[in-house]
């Protein structure tokens, strides 16, 4: 097993807020469920059904993306999975695929609603703006 590879790319949907706990030992851990869509699942009206992901995002990273991971938030993920498995309270076994996440990238707002497009649309309003006081014979290209 010298030649062994362990890694998860996922695109999806945060159906829960980031929830930011410590270990005992006092590292940071950020843990969250992602829904990424399936279409070989349908459901009874024919649309795309949903596998469910447990994340956990570690340390600084963990920090920084706590108040950024809300429910309805799209994201890809990078990291390595593993399945845990447990028992419910009827005593059946379980198994839940989770991945421990190296890398996130940000790719949308919750809902996608007005507020977002709102802001969206002032950054490149902003980015339209020459500064007043360039004139244009004083850039070198």
């Amino acid at each position: 097993m010298a030649n062994s590879y362990n890694k998860i790319i996922l695109v999806g949907n945060l159906g829960r807020d980031a929830e930011l706990r410590a270990t005992p030992q006092g590292r940071q851990v950020l843990s969250s469920s992602l829904a990424v869509e399936d279409p070989s699942k349908k459901d009874d009206r024919g649309r795309p059904g949903t596998e469910w992901y447990r994340i956990k995002v570690w340390g600084r990273q963990a920090e920084t993306l706590s108040p950024l991971l809300l429910k309805g938030k799209s994201i890809l993920v990078e990291g390595r999975l593993s399945i845990q498995t447990w028992t419910d309270r009827e005593g059946h076994n379980r198994y839940t695929p989770e991945v421990s996440v190296d890398r996130v990238v940000l790719l949308g707002s919750p809902g996608g609603g007005q507020a977002a497009q709102a802001r969206e649309a002032h950054a490149v309003d902003d980015l339209d703006q020459t500064p007043a006081d360039i004139n244009a014979d004083d850039i070198p290209f």
